[in-house]
């Protein structure tokens, strides 16, 4: 496991820089997915935690969104059952790239850990740029697995917008639902302002991780 990692807590500045050829959003927004987007440097990005739970290194691992995948267009995106299949990339890409992220946080290769999209392609999270991507550690599934799952239903029952889930999850996942202004019933995601208003959690597409 990595608890040695994890006792190195505490986020910070790294080395690395993106690359000028990166897309930029607008100020204040998520960067746009980049494919080409630069990976970290070995060992210039350091896990972070919250409450027991692993965060990455945001100045690694800032999170990154699907152009695609907007407001107006989740109906027909992640709303839709089995659409992150056609957005999710081949293990034959992610098998390296998983590998080189491990070395930009110093992680050995016995170290378990899932290689999890920030924000997830059920959130609409950039499939294949390594500012979305980290090793998480821990077990599989993961408790972070759950969050997204909830958030998905919370967007696609209109309870919220998508914006607030995605920057909310990049963020910190571990206090996403707060940040959102979500509380968890019973199994039922509601607004915590109103506590009537609320949607059945369910399992995210494909785990949508």
């Amino acid at each position: 496991m990595l608890a040695a990692a994890l006792a190195a807590s505490g986020c910070h500045a790294s080395d690395a820089a993106t690359p000028t050829s990166t897309p930029a959003a607008a100020p204040g927004d998520l960067p746009v997915g980049n494919s080409a987007a630069a990976m970290p440097g070995p060992g210039t990005c350091k896990l972070g935690t919250r409450d027991g739970q692993p965060l990455p290194d945001p100045n690694c691992t800032p999170g990154a969104v699907n152009p695609a995948v907007r407001q107006n267009t989740i109906k027909d995106t992640i709303c839709q059952t089995g659409w992150t299949k056609t957005v999710r990339p081949p293990t034959s890409k992610t098998t390296k790239m998983k590998a080189a992220s491990a070395r930009s946080y110093n992680l050995a290769p016995s170290d378990k850990g899932e290689y999890d999209h920030l924000i997830s392609l059920e959130l609409g999270g950039a499939a294949d740029d390594p500012r979305n991507l980290w090793v998480e550690p821990g077990t599989i599934p993961n408790p972070k697995d759950a969050v997204e799952n909830k958030l998905h239903a919370a967007v696609c029952s209109g309870l919220i917008q998508l914006a607030p889930a995605q920057k909310a999850i990049a963020g910190n996942w571990v206090t996403a639902f707060d940040t959102v202004g979500l509380r968890i019933a019973n199994g039922k995601v509601c607004l915590r302002d109103k506590p009537t208003s609320c949607v059945t959690s369910h399992r995210g597409d494909e785990d949508g991780n």
